[in-house]
């Protein structure tokens, strides 16, 4: 360390200017990367509705119906006219309303009332439209261009579209308001008024090094770009602080500022790299995860993880070198608040401490794993056009979620039978197929390609069934079932499904999966590392159930609050705030442990409590208000979820390493005495 320290130093300006330069080129490299809005391409390959996808791609010109379009106040020849003009647009690859189920030509008085009002109800016409992927935004705009104030879209494609525009913005906006706040807390912490820059230098040149980075990735998930960067800052944000309060410490008793920061990168490497481990190898667990959403965010974590603690130990110590002065002229008194007094009330609280824990840990346990989930991106707040239009077209619709199924082509019977079943199911409004439109007595080779491709490929028939239903929950998802079973009944595994309800059905059952494994990976591995870095078997245990504790009471709180939580939210916060959090308790722990060899358990505690409760309320209230701004500023359901979930994570976690740890640590004293390596405990005699 000290050959590489003084390399590092020697050549401070150097790297420097190299450092500047990797992240001047990746702050360019950034906007080549492209950012994927589209959850359908983060399930695995073998998922039924990815390879109905890839399927109907092939198969068929016409792509599922995901986006509904209402038009007020038309006649029926106007509707036709709409239509054929939004069928005109770049990137609408179908275009489904009233003339596609009933003949026109027969008075609509005459037709079944139900399915007619399906699509054209009051002088109102509703269309579903099929969107092209990635190109949700030119094909809303263009719409709302042709169907004026008045018209509303709803669905899939206007949820996309009004995400990706808000996404820049509402970064800024998180950015404009986290700066600020993460420098005022700094100030606090500090001596220095330019101190705080130093940090934020040292870590966002790794955040604008990791977002420049993926280019040779190709392309993020709209998680990523809106979570990684910021958690990443929030997250190793600790690891500056390490290392210039050690640098601090020294400079008081060296006069040589390069002597001081050999020395501050010595000592505080162990401590920075055991908390870079332990939240390294628990966003690992991430990418594990089958829904790739996870594993996308995972390796960006991960990598900005590395970045910033290369930089830490690298360029953080050139660059303080190198402005040492701005350093020293810009010094000023501790605003630090003094903490004494904190072990002595914390100690006198440890048996209610530790009976409140035990009285909610079961309880929140339980009810974290019955929390009412979602799955999707959810409805638009309706402060946006995209939240009113869709309230609109359900006032004057109701709400229809359309299911595909794929068929083996070729027995128009069995196809028939298929059909009529699908017909009586519950809450199913329309079937649209060849063999009830057209007749299954008329073979498609007597008609014209322009009906016969709606319907048959060279290999499979297309089945379109309207649900009266929403997207996603327990109903959405039964009537999902009940199509499979009917269709496997007469094709078995050769029947595929689509829509957005089959898609969310399947990241239903895939990341429910996920969940266990990325759990007991992240718990694994952190526990690795925490055996490593204690040589015990007791304190990774304690240090475990402490945070475990925070993150089980954290999201048990929407299932006592009855309110549902995005599922994605949830599995990503259950590994990042065991990561991001188990660092506090590492930091008081090791303190603990160095008082402990000098001073009874009960002293050793009150001690740790006094000197370290400032550093860990630091490390909290970065990351907690990086969460609750992330929460306020995204519209987004899962990046708001996950700033929630984080916010509140990083208080639970704070509250729990005050109160819940030192009780433990005293009485588990002995036990962790006789189950640590070489704990060389004081003992009174």
């Amino acid at each position: 360390m000290n050959n590489i320290s003084g390399q590092i130093i020697k050549h401070k300006k150097a790297v420097v200017i190299a450092f500047m330069l990797f992240a001047l080129v990746s702050s360019v490299a950034q906007f080549f990367v492209s950012v994927n809005y589209n959850m359908v391409d983060y399930l695995p390959e073998d998922a039924q509705s990815t390879r109905a996808i890839e399927i109907m791609e092939k198969e068929f010109i016409a792509s599922v119906p995901d986006t509904r379009v209402m038009v007020k106040d038309i006649s029926i020849q106007e509707a036709l006219d709409y239509k054929d003009k939004m069928a005109a647009i770049d990137g609408v690859s179908d275009v489904i309303w009233l003339d596609d189920v009933v003949d026109l030509k027969t008075p609509l008085e005459m037709e079944d009332q139900q399915t007619v009002e399906n699509y054209y109800k009051d002088g109102h016409a509703l269309f579903s439209i099929s969107v092209r992927s990635g190109d949700e935004v030119a094909v809303t705009d263009a719409i709302y261009e042709l169907i004026g104030e008045d018209g509303a879209i709803a669905g899939e494609a206007i949820n996309t579209a009004t995400s990706q525009k808000m996404a820049g913005t509402e970064s800024f906006y998180a950015a404009l308001l986290l700066v600020p706040i993460i420098i005022f807390i700094l100030v606090i912490s500090t001596n220095s008024w330019i101190e705080p820059v130093f940090f934020l230098t040292a870590i966002g040149v790794s955040v604008l090094i990791n977002l420049g980075t993926n280019i040779f990735i190709g392309e993020v998930s709209f998680v990523t770009q809106s979570v990684a960067p910021i958690l990443q800052l929030a997250v190793s944000l600790d690891y500056a602080v390490f290392l210039l309060h050690s640098f601090s410490d020294y400079r008081k008793k060296l006069q040589d500022p390069e002597e001081a920061m050999k020395l501050a990168m010595k000592k505080s490497f162990p401590a920075i790299t055991a908390s870079a481990a332990t939240t390294f190898f628990g966003f690992i667990a991430l990418t594990f995860m089958k829904f790739e959403i996870g594993s996308d965010l995972g390796l960006n974590l991960v990598k900005g993880i590395v970045l910033s603690f290369i930089s830490v130990m690298v360029f953080l110590p050139a660059f303080t070198l190198l402005f040492i002065k701005w350093m020293d002229k810009t010094q000023h008194k501790s605003f630090v608040p003094s903490f004494a007094g904190i072990g002595n009330f914390v100690m006198k609280m440890k048996f209610p401490s530790l009976l409140l824990v035990l009285a909610i840990l079961i309880p929140s346990f339980l009810a974290q794993s019955n929390t009412a989930f979602t799955y999707g991106l959810g409805d638009q707040p309706e402060s946006t056009r995209a939240g009113m239009d869709f309230i609109e077209i359900e006032e004057a619709f109701g709400q229809t979620t359309p299911i595909v199924l794929l068929v083996p082509k070729g027995d128009a019977a069995k196809e028939t039978d298929l059909v009529e079943e699908l017909e009586e199911l519950d809450y199913v409004t329309s079937v649209i197929a060849y063999v009830n439109l057209v007749g299954s007595v008329i073979p498609p080779e007597y008609l014209g390609e322009s009906i016969t491709d709606e319907f048959y490929s060279e290999n499979y028939s297309r089945i379109v069934i309207n649900t009266n239903q929403g997207t996603e929950g327990n109903l959405p998802f039964s009537i999902v079932q009940k199509v499979e079973e009917a269709a496997a009944k007469y094709y078995g595994d050769d029947a595929l499904s689509l829509g957005e309800s089959v898609t969310l059905y399947d990241i239903k059952n895939v990341v429910n999966k996920d969940n266990i494994v990325v759990n007991v990976l992240t718990v694994a591995t952190i526990a690795v590392v925490l055996l490593a870095t204690f040589r015990s078997i007791s304190i990774p245990l304690v240090l475990l159930i402490t945070i475990q504790s925070a993150v089980w009471i954290n999201l048990s709180i929407p299932y006592f609050t009855n309110s549902s939580l995005v599922f994605v939210g949830y599995l990503i916060i259950s590994t990042v705030q065991l990561a991001a959090t188990v660092d506090y308790a590492i930091l008081l722990t090791e303190a603990y442990q160095h008082n402990r060899r000098e001073m009874p358990p009960v002293k050793a505690v009150i001690r740790t409590l006094d000197e370290k409760t400032f550093s860990i309320s630091i490390s909290a209230a970065i990351l907690s208000s990086v969460g609750f701004i992330l929460w306020i500023t995204s519209s987004n359901p899962i990046v708001s979820s996950i700033g929630l979930l984080l916010g509140r994570g990083a208080l639970l976690a704070f509250v729990m390493v005050v109160f819940l740890l030192p009780a433990l640590l005293v009485v588990l004293d002995k036990f962790i005495k006789k189950t640590t390596y070489n704990a060389n405990f004081y003992e009174e005699k």
